[in-house]
C-alpha cells in the first residue's frame, strides 16, 4: 500500500534562498551566504545536545518501508539498532543521515525507494528540532550499485576510464545523480577518485578509472560535475587514495608505503581536481600511510591527514565523511567507543555506519560531556552538513513525488545514452587475423561459457544469459552455459562436451589468477580447435594468464549495459572504441608489459 507523505507547512520546512545555497558551494562571504549561516546557525542553537550528536551519524536501517518494513527487517533492527523502523532510528537517535543497501532490503524498486525517502522525511520533520535527513548509497555504477534495473545502470569508472570522454563521464553521473535524486538519495558515495596503480588491489580495481592520476583527475572532476547538474552531492573517496594497497580494508588495515612526494605525484591529483570542480564531501580511507602520520593511525582517524593535509594543504572545506566505521581497517587499533571520538578530532563531520550505533553515539555524547570533545567543534560539523543539505534543497523540500520517478527513472533517453556510452568503453584487446568481428553468415552457431558473479544491484545478468540473449538479438544462434568463477572438472567436461560442432565458443572470464581453473577452461576449449573469445567481465588484467584464444575483448564490468555493448562490439554491430587505461603486465614478469595503458585495437 502506498501512502503519499504529506506536505510540509511552511513552519516545519525553513526556506533558504537560492542565492545563499549557491554562495555556500564557493564558500565565498556574500551577505546571502552569511545570511543563510545565521539562518542554520539558529537551527544548531536550538538544537539539544542529543540532537547534535544525532546530525553526525549515517546509518543504516533494515527494511523497505520506514514505519512498516517486514517482521524479519523489524527484527534485524531490533538486534542490531535497538529500534523496528527507521522511523523510530530517526526519532531515537535523530540521526542526520541514512545509507540505503540492497542486504538491507532498501532498494527493491523506484517507487518503493522514494516511498521509503518520503517516510524518513517525514519522521526527521516531526522532530522537536525539524532538520531533513540527508539519503546517502554506494551507486558507482560498474561492479558498485544499490539501485538496479529498472533504474538506469550506466558503465562504472574503468568503463569510463576506457572510454576516455569527460563528456560521457559527466552525462553518466547527471543521469545517475538525476534518477537518484528522483528517489530521494541525495549523497553519493561516488566518484572514486583512487589511482588503480597496483593490478593486485583487491578492493579497487575498476572502481578506478585508471593508473593515470591526471587521467583520473580530469574524469573525477566531469563526474563531479555531472552530480551537481543533477543535484546531487558527489562523494570522492578514498582519500588520502586507496589505489596502491594489496590489502581489503573490509578485513584488514592496509598500509600505503608511497613517500610524500609520491603520494602528492600519484595519488593527489584526483583528489586536487574534485576539490577544485566544488566537491560537496570527501571519504576517508581506512588505510595507514606513514609519510603523511607517522603515529601509523588509520586516515580515517588521523588529524595530520585530515586536518593537516586535507583541510589546511588542500583548502578543502567541505564534508568529510568516514567510510564505513563496520569495516575491519578502522577497527583494529581501537575500540567501537574511540573510533567515532577520535574521527572527529581528526577533523571528520559525518560518521558513517558504526557495528554498533548505541556505542558510538554515547560514546560521542559521552566526550562531550567529559569535555574531551567541545560542544562548538560538533557545531562546526553540524554547520557544513546544514550547509550541504540547504545547498541541496532540502530545507525548501525534502519529498519526491511518485510522477518524478515515472517521468525520471529508467527515462528511454537515459537508457539509450547508456548503451552508447558502453559501446564507446568496450576495449578490444587481441585480435589474432582479425578474427572478429563475428557475423551469423559464418559464425552462426555460439557457445557462451563462463563466470556467472551475482549481479552488483540484483537486478542485471546472469552474465552468461546476457550475453547469449544479445548475441541472440543479432541473429546467432547463442547457448548459455554457466561454469562459474571456479569451474570444476565436470564442469569443465561438460563445456567441452557442448562445444562439438558449434561454430565459436565465448568465455566470460572474471578475475584469472595463477591457479583459476578458468584457465583450464579456456584451454580445454582451445583444445577442442572450435575459436574461442574470451570476455574479461571485471579486471582487463585476465588476458596476461590465458592463451589460444582468437580474441579478448575487456568489458570492466558484468552489468547488462557493459555485457551488451562487449557483443556489439564482437558483432560489428559497434566499433571497439575503447583503450587500456591500465596497463596488463605479463603474469610470469610484472616488470614486463603486455599491453601498456592506451592499448586498444580497432576494425578496419
Amino acid at each position: 500500500m502506498h501512502h503519499r507523505a504529506p506536505v510540509p507547512s511552511r513552519r516545519t520546512l525553513l526556506t533558504v534562498t537560492a542565492a545563499a545555497a549557491a554562495a555556500a558551494v564557493t564558500g565565498v562571504s556574500t551577505p546571502a551566504h552569511a545570511d543563510q549561516d545565521r539562518r542554520l546557525r539558529r537551527i544548531i542553537d536550538r538544537m539539544s545536545l542529543e540532537e547534535k550528536v544525532g546530525q553526525l551519524f549515517v546509518m543504516r536501517v533494515y527494511g523497505h518501508s520506514a514505519t512498516a518494513p517486514d517482521q524479519a527487517d523489524i527484527d534485524a533492527n531490533l538486534q542490531e539498532l535497538g529500534v523496528r523502523t527507521a522511523a523510530e532510528l530517526v526519532e531515537r537517535y535523530h540521526v542526520g543521515g541514512v545509507i540505503y543497501f540492497t542486504w538491507a532490503h532498501n532498494t527493491r524498486d523506484p517507487q518503493q525507494i522514494a516511498e521509503l525517502s518520503n517516510g524518513i522525511q517525514q519522521a526527521a520533520l516531526a522532530q522537536p528540532t525539524p532538520v531533513p535527513v540527508l539519503i546517502s548509497t554506494d551507486q558507482e555504477h560498474g561492479i558498485v550499485c544499490r539501485v538496479g534495473e529498472p533504474a538506469t545502470l550506466v558503465p562504472g569508472a574503468m568503463a569510463l576510464g576506457a572510454g576516455g570522454s569527460h563528456a560521457d563521464a559527466r552525462r553518466a553521473a547527471q543521469i545517475a545523480g538525476t534518477e537518484l535524486a528522483a528517489v530521494g538519495i541525495r549523497q553519493n558515495y561516488a566518484p572514486v577518485a583512487d589511482v588503480n596503480v597496483n593490478p593486485a588491489n583487491p578492493v579497487i580495481g575498476v572502481r578506478s578509472f585508471g593508473s593515470d592520476p591526471t587521467a583520473v583527475a580530469g574524469l573525477v572532476a566531469a563526474q563531479v560535475k555531472g552530480y551537481q547538474r543533477a543535484g546531487v552531492a558527489a562523494t570522492s573517496k578514498h582519500f588520502p587514495g586507496h589505489g596502491d594497497t594489496a590489502v581489503d580494508s573490509h578485513y584488514g588495515l592496509p598500509t600505503i608505503t608511497h613517500t610524500r612526494a609520491q603520494w602528492a605525484e600519484l595519488d593527489a591529483p584526483p583528489f586536487r581536481s574534485a576539490i577544485a570542480a566544488g566537491i560537496d564531501s570527501i571519504m576517508t580511507a581506512h588505510i595507514v600511510v606513514p609519510a603523511l602520520d607517522p603515529s601509523e593511525d588509520p586516515a580515517t582517524l588521523s588529524r595530520p591527514i585530515l586536518t593537516g593535509v586535507l583541510r589546511e594543504q588542500l583548502g578543502y572545506d567541505g564534508v568529510v565523511v568516514t567510510d564505513s566505521l563496520a569495516m575491519e581497517g578502522v577497527r583494529t587499533k581501537y575500540g567501537d567507543d574511540r573510533v567515532p571520538v577520535l574521527a572527529l578530532k581528526a577533523g571528520v563531520d559525518q560518521l558513517l555506519n558504526p557495528p554498533k550505533l548505541d556505542v558510538a553515539w554515547n560514546a560521542v555524547l559521552k566526550a562531550v560531556r567529559d569535555g574531551e570533545l567541545t560542544e562548538e567543534r560538533l557545531d562546526e560539523s553540524i554547520l557544513r552538513i546544514l550547509r550541504l543539505k540547504s545547498k541541496l534543497g532540502l530545507f525548501r523540500n525534502a519529498y519526491v513525488s511518485r510522477a518524478g520517478v515515472e517521468r525520471v527513472v529508467g527515462a528511454a533517453a537515459h537508457l539509450a545514452q547508456a548503451d552508447r556510452i558502453a559501446e564507446s568503453t568496450t576495449t578490444l584487446l587481441l585480435n589474432e587475423g582479425e578474427f572478429l568481428p563475428l557475423s551469423p553468415a559464418s559464425h552462426r552457431s555460439v557457445l557462451v561459457v563462463g563466470a556467472d558473479p551475482a549481479s552488483p544491484s540484483g537486478t542485471t545478468g546472469p552474465p552468461t544469459t546476457t550475453l547469449a540473449a544479445e548475441l541472440r538479438e543479432l541473429g546467432f544462434t547463442a547457448t548459455a552455459l554457466s561454469t562459474g568463477i571456479t569451474p570444476t572438472a565436470a564442469k569443465i567436461e561438460e563445456a567441452v562436451a557442448a562445444a562439438a560442432g558449434k561454430d565459436v565458443v565465448v568465455v566470460g572470464t572474471y578475475n584469472v589468477t595463477a591457479t583459476s581453473p578458468q584457465r583450464t577452461l579456456v584451454a580445454r576449449l582451445v583444445a577442442t580447435g572450435v575459436p574461442v573469445v574470451t570476455i574479461a567481465i571485471r579486471n582487463p588484467y585476465d588476458v596476461a594468464r590465458l592463451g589460444g584464444q582468437r580474441a579478448t575483448l575487456a568489458a570492466y564490468s558484468w552489468t547488462d549495459v557493459e555485457l551488451r555493448a562487449a557483443v556489439r562490439v564482437l558483432a560489428g554491430r559497434a566499433r571497439p572504441q575503447g583503450r587500456l587505461p591500465v596497463p596488463v603486465q605479463s603474469a610470469d614478469d610484472p616488470a614486463k608489459v603486455l599491453y601498456p595503458v592506451g592499448h586498444g585495437l580497432s576494425y578496419r
